[in-house]
């Protein structure tokens, strides 16, 4: 038999709010986070925008060395981590650490330190031969991703498989699938899991300016990000991480954990298609959903509320909206579906892990956050996408789903465990 999966610990750090509290007050109260870059000068870019978390590593708790070592992103995960294991209420320290996993997902890793470490070494770039001598005896953690996971592991006394997993923006919610899965698969017993980036750096504002994804509306960063709405013109770029602690079920409900969800189903599937390019009909998103849905054994009309991946491209939200009508039938006209992308931006590989914390909190306080921005529905997308005020109603479930460069597609169900208990 099939072991089930529940989450008992959240922690986030997302633009806008500090800690998974902050966090949801800014969602139900459906104010957006996105504004100038103040991370670097961004003058010389056509995106200047992005949703910057107001992020403190000696506030966190940090040490001086583990601020020198560590990028920005997994300065990110470690103060989420801490958070999610302290809310769990779980003895981490009493457990076998062989049966303790660890699952991070990313899109670019360290790029940020990788670039600042360019900028020393090179002298901005004037200098062909280097001296290493100006190298940071760190670069190679930088260029090495499954660091970030380390880094995990050595935080929470983690033993058991120890993964990075890497494939675009879905990489947030693939990473807690794939933590599921062990557990599923009796492999570990407890897993933290989530997803981190901190891409805002002019490698990485500059990759999207070339292919003009991002959003240009500088003159107006808080009303920039508008999911499904008319007038969108791209995604806004952001930094941020969830990380949860994920435990089997009866061992959860025989310590007496309070849970915010089960895990009841998840799946991926790729396009094969094109890097950047989407099919109209969503028939890979659609396939990914049908499948979480009936690993979750629920029917599409027990779906409560779908939290959309809603970038703000008309590409993806017209081939989103597609997937939805074609997993879910009718219903789909009957769910409210949003993006909290409209308010905290994209911030690639960890919006999968921070949209499943927006997920979790829905369930637990009946309330479905909006789409902040959305004045002008866009005629092709004409579901039920909750503009602008956040909406009070039983949320017993919810489908989240991602959609990355690549053609990745991923979906995954949490509800509560009485739903098919």
């Amino acid at each position: 038999m099939t072991r089930r999966v529940v989450v008992t610990g959240i922690g986030v750090r997302a633009p806008g709010g500090n800690g998974t509290k902050e966090f949801w007050e800014l969602l139900t109260a459906g104010r957006t986070a996105t504004r100038p870059i103040s991370l670097f000068d961004a003058s010389p870019f056509r995106s200047r925008i992005a949703g910057e978390v107001a992020f403190d590593p000696v506030a966190e708790g940090l040490t001086p060395r583990q601020i020198r070592r560590m990028d920005r992103a997994t300065q990110f995960a470690v103060a989420c981590a801490r958070d999610a294991v302290a809310d769990s209420g779980l003895a981490v320290g009493e457990l076998d650490p062989h049966r303790i996993g660890v699952s991070l997902g990313t899109a670019v890793a360290s790029a940020t330190s990788l670039e600042q470490e360019y900028l020393v070494l090179s002298d901005a770039g004037r200098e062909w031969e280097v001296d290493p001598a100006h190298l940071s005896p760190y670069m190679a953690d930088y260029l090495s991703p499954g660091v970030m996971s380390a880094e995990l592991a050595w935080e929470i006394g983690a033993e058991g498989p120890v993964t990075l997993v890497s494939d675009g923006c879905t990489s947030g919610i693939d990473a807690v699938g794939h933590a599921a899965q062990l557990i599923q698969d009796g492999t570990i017993d407890v897993a933290v899991a989530g997803a981190t980036d901190a891409p805002i750096s002019p490698i990485v504002v500059a990759c999207f300016d070339a292919i003009k994804a991002t959003s240009n509306r500088n003159d107006d960063p808080e009303h920039a990000s508008r999911p499904f709405d008319g007038t969108r013109n791209g995604f806004v770029l952001a930094e941020g991480a969830a990380v949860f602690v994920l435990e089997e079920y009866e061992s959860a409900r025989a310590r007496g954990a309070s849970v915010y969800a089960e895990i009841g189903g998840y799946a991926t599937r790729c396009n094969a298609y094109h890097m950047t390019g989407l099919k109209k009909d969503g028939r890979e998103m659609a396939e990914a959903i049908r499948t979480a849905l009936d690993l979750a054994r629920l029917d599409p009309t027990a779906v409560d509320y779908v939290n959309a991946h809603g970038s703000g491209t008309k590409q993806n939200d017209r081939h989103e909206t597609a997937a939805f009508k074609r997993a879910l039938g009718p219903h789909a006209y009957d769910i409210p579906v949003s993006s909290i992308k409209s308010m905290v931006g994209h911030s690639l590989g960890a919006i999968g892990s921070i949209e499943i914390a927006a997920s979790l909190l829905a369930i637990e306080h009946g309330v479905v956050p909006p789409t902040a921005n959305l004045h002008t529905p866009d005629p092709e997308c004409d579901l039920d996408y909750v503009p602008l005020t956040a909406r009070e109603q039983r949320v017993g479930s919810v489908l989240t789903v991602g959609s990355g460069f690549g053609g990745f597609q991923s979906a995954m169900v949490l509800h509560t465990p009485e739903l098919t208990a």
